[in-house]
């Protein structure tokens, strides 16, 4: 079983949005998965819970005991942590229970030094299990053609962590499917939205398979 959480404790990161779409990618690839929503607010379980033919189980851990808790479920090839914002108890949980800390961060100078308190979370955790964690940055929401989006990943660098070479850009497709329970593949299987995702699976699944 490998354990992947979604964390960024500042909001509107697209950290829901990449959550619930590398779950459905994955479950799409024949894995067996589940998609577990630490966020109080419930944004993974509300997407879910439209659908009534929702084809990925979600789960709600809200507590920070969310390794524990996911002993007692029935094991699964995958579990993915949607992580809650603001939250550094939840946030500390989500990363010990983790074998992969993914970090989405939008191209902009004050979303890149707010993740400074959970890189340093993530760092503290690197030490503890002699690097048996691991973690990176993707870029999220980018805007195709601006300069900024071209240049974020020079400043994650200083952070010290690697950035994935897969973006998820800012798309109208993304929360379109957030507000039917559905994701890209349904909408436009061949469109460039679900690529991005499926490129995102697969270089996740390079560094943890």
């Amino acid at each position: 079983m490998k354990t992947i959480a979604v964390l960024n404790q500042k909001g509107g990161s697209g950290k829901t949005t990449i959550a619930t779409h590398l779950a459905t990618a994955l479950h799409r690839a024949g894995h067996d998965i589940l998609l577990v929503d630490s966020d109080p607010q419930g944004s993974a379980r509300d997407w879910a819970a439209v659908r009534e033919d929702q084809p990925v189980p979600v789960v709600g851990i809200d507590r920070p005991t969310i390794g524990r808790d996911l002993k007692n479920l029935a094991r699964k090839e995958f579990i993915v942590i949607d992580g809650a914002p603001q939250a550094a108890d939840l946030a500390a949980s989500a990363i010990k229970a983790a074998d992969f800390v993914l970090i989405p961060v939008q191209p902009s100078p004050y979303d890149i030094w707010a993740t400074s308190d959970l890189v340093e979370l993530v760092k503290q955790r690197i030490e503890i299990t002699d690097g048996k964690l691991q973690a990176a940055f993707v870029v999220s929401r980018a805007i195709k053609g601006t300069r900024i989006g071209s240049e974020v990943s020079n400043a994650l660098y200083e952070y010290e962590l690697p950035v994935l070479e897969s973006r998820i850009t800012q798309r109208v497709i993304y929360p379109t499917t957030a507000a039917t329970g559905t994701s890209v593949f349904e909408e436009d299987p061949n469109g460039p939205a679900a690529a991005e995702i499926n490129a995102l699976m697969d270089e996740m699944l390079q560094k943890l398979i």
